[in-house]
């Protein structure tokens, strides 16, 4: 990035909602141009092959539609968030299942883009990766996703390295592949590494894995069994000792709470081109962010959301990466 100063994206997002400035210089300074302050994060959880389409209507049942075009790339929540971390100057690792087959070689070669390190535990398995049919709709942004998500390779072994932990300032488990989650974040807690869960459903060995969780970020649709509002998730997870929780609710406000401490953080409104992987740019820039000293729960949760509304200004994942190098 031209014209910026060693460390001053680690003042930039210091404002208030009066003095806010321009969305895409705030991203721009939030870039590390020094090695000495890159954290490491290491991802653990879905890798996916997205294939999109833009759509001006959801075909009907029995309906056939033709579209202009198409994009093909990696995608799934933790491969997203270490692909955004990493492209905000981390240095990321994600341990995931991509497998030998051919369509497979889409997800590494999205990843060495951005310099990020690929443990893939079902490297023997010849079946094709999980494929994510999705449209986006135009005019709104809105998605719709149709995934096989972690069935694919159901079950994988529970092979997590424990040097894949080395150096690692943070860890990040989105449920998928759940005992490769649940070791993961077993020895990281033990090893006093922050570990913070991206949740939109309450899935199979969710009881356990929340015993190793120190931040909890879900979205909305998340419900523990029991919680019907965000008061009941919030309780929930305060029952369990989690101390930092928050819950995204698209574009409405972000509800948290830190220790002692509960808010709300607005969203900036935007006429939204693609929402589709903003939770995962969102979680990518809090761990980013979050995974560096000096800085409060709040401040991290307000720079990621930043990131992720503006990466809803642009199609897919990835564009919007293009346009703030630009």
């Amino acid at each position: 990035m031209q014209g910026l100063e060693p460390g001053s994206f680690r003042q930039s997002f210091r404002h208030d909602s009066k003095s806010r400035p321009d969305t895409k210089e705030t991203i721009c300074d939030m870039i590390s141009t020094t090695s000495d302050s890159r954290p490491k994060g290491l991802f653990v959880g879905l890798a996916t092959v997205d294939l999109t389409y833009r759509v001006d209507e959801i075909p009907r049942r029995n309906q056939k539609i033709s579209v202009p075009g198409q994009q093909i790339t990696a995608g799934g929540p933790a491969t997203n968030a270490a692909a955004t971390f990493a492209f905000l100057g981390g240095r990321a690792a994600l341990v995931t299942a991509v497998g030998s087959h051919p369509l497979g070689t889409i997800i590494p070669t999205d990843l060495e883009k951005f310099d990020v390190a690929l443990h893939d535990l079902a490297r023997r398995r010849k079946e094709p990766p999980p494929v994510s049919s999705i449209m986006v709709l135009n005019g709104t942004g809105e998605r719709t996703v149709v995934s096989a998500n972690a069935a694919v390779f159901s079950p994988i072994p529970e092979e997590f390295n424990p040097r894949w932990l080395t150096g690692v300032q943070i860890l990040q488990v989105d449920g998928h592949y759940m005992p490769l989650c649940i070791a993961a974040a077993r020895l990281a807690h033990e090893r006093g590494i922050p570990v913070v869960l991206d949740s939109g459903s309450w899935k199979a060995g969710m009881a356990e894995l929340l015993r190793y969780i120190d931040i909890a970020i879900c979205s909305d649709d998340y419900r523990p069994p029991g919680c019907r509002n965000i008061d009941d998730v919030l309780e929930f997870f305060a029952a369990r000792r989690i101390r930092k929780i928050a819950i995204t609710r698209g574009a409405g406000p972000i509800r948290y709470v830190d220790h002692d401490e509960s808010g709300a953080i607005a969203i900036e409104k935007i006429r939204a081109v693609d929402t589709l992987g903003a939770g995962d740019i969102f979680h990518g820039a809090f761990c980013y962010y979050a995974g560096q000293p000096g800085h409060s729960f709040r401040d991290a949760l307000g720079v990621a959301a930043r990131a992720a509304t503006f990466s809803c200004r642009y199609s897919g994942t990835r564009l919007w990466m293009e346009k703030v190098s630009r």
